[in-house]
């Protein structure tokens, strides 16, 4: 009695797990196959995004170059492409991957939103540059072309992403991408920077640590096999010829007239300066607060006092009285 007992608990709860697995929508069953389902459409996106770039900067995607942007084997880089082929989307000639209109439509959305999205947190948002990337490498699977053109509204409809990168229309036209690489520039030659590649992470990372960004106007000091040297914003900065590279810029007649800068952080209690700039490194919410600050080019600023740490600096600004700290202080560039 006990042992049959014990095999009905056993089959009771047998079927309650299995009710549990296989209810509809939310079941573990279902959930795993919703995200399996998912994964398959977020590489499938990720494919027609890849070969569309690739044709962009006149590369020639191949089966190869499709496992590399995926991180995928050549086995599964070819089942991908063989599900791009069925769907319509993508076609293989010659070993070489070739867009359907179908499949560049798509992949004009998927860059849409990833560089819409990149927009949004460089000027809307306090989240660092560092993971604009990553952060719209996950969005730009989520919106749909509806949520993607409530977002273009809201912020402008803005041609640009923040390195740059001209932003697909609503009806799907892309502008080509201009520009010239840094490290081809002869010395003397004045610039203003169009575009920063984004990829590899590396590159980008120490191209921003350096400080350079989009619409900054810059001279060149040096160009040899060893470094580029640019005076810009202010100061001047270092990069490798490998770094330069994957700076775009365009030559312009004449700089902007060059003043003698410093950051606003170098200012000793005592001493006051005038307003130049705000560096174009400085983004989003914290160039909104300096600006809404009163920290305009032209305005004479005075360094008050200091505190015993000697962080933060009282400045006055038009008879009020700020605290910044020495972070803060450096994005503002004064005489």
């Amino acid at each position: 009695m006990a042992q049959a007992l014990l095999f009905s608990l056993i089959a009771a709860g047998l079927l309650v797990g299995a009710l549990w697995a296989f209810r509809p929508g939310s079941g573990w069953y279902w959930r795993g196959q919703t995200q399996l389902e998912m994964t398959d459409r977020v590489r499938t996106e990720d494919a027609v995004k890849h070969i569309h770039l690739s044709n962009l900067r006149g590369l020639q995607p191949t089966l190869e170059s499709l496992a590399g942007a995926l991180q995928v084997t050549g086995n599964e880089a070819a089942t991908v492409a063989q599900s791009l082929t069925q769907f319509g989307l993508a076609e293989l000639r010659d070993g070489q991957l070739h867009l359907q209109p179908r499949g560049v439509e798509a992949a004009l959305h998927i860059i849409r939103v990833h560089r819409l999205w990149e927009q949004h947190l460089a000027e809307g948002t306090s989240v660092s540059e560092g993971e604009w990337h990553a952060q719209a490498d996950r969005i730009e699977h989520q919106l749909s072309p509806q949520e993607a053109d409530k977002l273009a509204a809201q912020m402008g409809n803005p041609l640009r992403d923040p390195h740059g990168d001209p932003i697909p229309s609503h009806a799907g036209s892309l502008r080509p991408q201009d520009g010239l690489p840094l490290s081809s520039v002869a010395v003397n030659q004045s610039c203003r920077i169009v575009h920063i590649e984004d990829e590899p992470v590396a590159i980008f990372s120490q191209i921003v640590a350096s400080g350079l960004q989009p619409e900054m106007e810059l001279r060149v000091l040096e160009n040899s096999a060893r470094r580029v040297r640019v005076w810009a914003d202010g100061c001047e900065h270092v990069l490798a010829p490998l770094l330069a590279a994957n700076v775009a810029v365009r030559p312009v007649e004449v700089l902007a007239q060059e003043v003698a800068q410093r950051p606003l952080s170098d200012l000793e209690p005592g001493q006051a300066s005038r307003v130049v700039s705000i560096s174009h490194a400085c983004r989003g919410l914290e160039r909104r607060r300096l600006l809404d600050l009163g920290l305009l080019p032209g305005t004479m600023v005075y360094a008050e006092l200091r505190s015993p740490s000697g962080d933060p600096t009282a400045y006055r600004i038009r008879d009020t009285l700020i605290a910044l700290r020495r972070t803060q202080a450096q994005w503002v560039r004064v005489e």
